[in-house]
């Protein structure tokens, strides 16, 4: 029997609020929120100086936010819950210009073609579980953008998976993700007009997460 997918409810201000001040409180986790942004500096370095538009989707309460500005960007965060948004341009303040649009990834982004330089994808792949949906996603993602995307996805790892099914056991989370094979990532890429540039991993043969630059081909 095929499992049913989890449905996409927006987080509400409080919510929103409890998450930024527990997901990354944790040891692990604030290491790896530190190899994360290490990663995407690499990332902006080599991409150079031309990238000015950004689309952060999903944004979350815009944890890449402050890194984005400092590079000189100007950034439009867009995520299913207004309340990310909101929080994502609250530390954005900082910004001359900013900019949020409530959208569902999913389902079709709200833009003109061609209309980012840059399109910043972390920690929403995984949650894609039908190859259907992958693709759906990365044809918006070409639409959208002039030619950078910087995708997170989940490589598998059975270290990694052993451990998440022992935590499932233990904390009862329902949280499922989807772990995809280098060869069927690269591949789903291409097939949606995009060529790897590099893939960056998080921690090697330790975590599952990885970091992917792509270019449109």
């Amino acid at each position: 029997m095929k499992k049913e997918e989890p449905l996409n409810i927006p987080f509400q201000k409080k919510e929103v609020e409890e998450y930024e001040q527990r997901r990354y409180r944790g040891i692990d986790q604030k290491l790896v929120h530190i190899r994360e942004r290490g990663i995407l500096r690499k990332i902006l370095k080599k991409i150079g100086e031309d990238t000015l538009w950004v689309l952060d989707v999903p944004c979350g309460y815009g944890r890449f936010s402050p890194l984005l500005l400092r590079r000189g960007l100007l950034i439009v965060s867009s995520d299913l819950s207004f309340h990310m948004v909101k929080r994502a341009m609250e530390r954005s303040e900082c910004s001359d210009w900013r900019s949020g649009v409530v959208a569902d990834g999913k389902l079709g982004l709200p833009f003109k073609r061609g209309v980012f330089d840059l399109l910043l994808s972390m920690r929403f792949f995984h949650h894609l579980h039908q190859k259907e949906e992958r693709k759906a996603v990365l044809a918006e993602f070409f639409r959208v953008t002039k030619g950078w995307v910087i995708l997170s996805y989940y490589q598998i790892n059975f270290f990694h998976l052993f451990q998440r099914k022992l935590r499932r056991k233990i904390k009862k989370s329902k949280t499922r993700i989807k772990m995809l094979s280098r060869r069927e990532f690269e591949r789903e890429v291409r097939e949606g007009g995009f060529k790897t540039i590099r893939i960056f991993s998080l921690f090697r043969g330790i975590h599952s997460h990885h970091i992917a630059l792509l270019k449109k081909s």
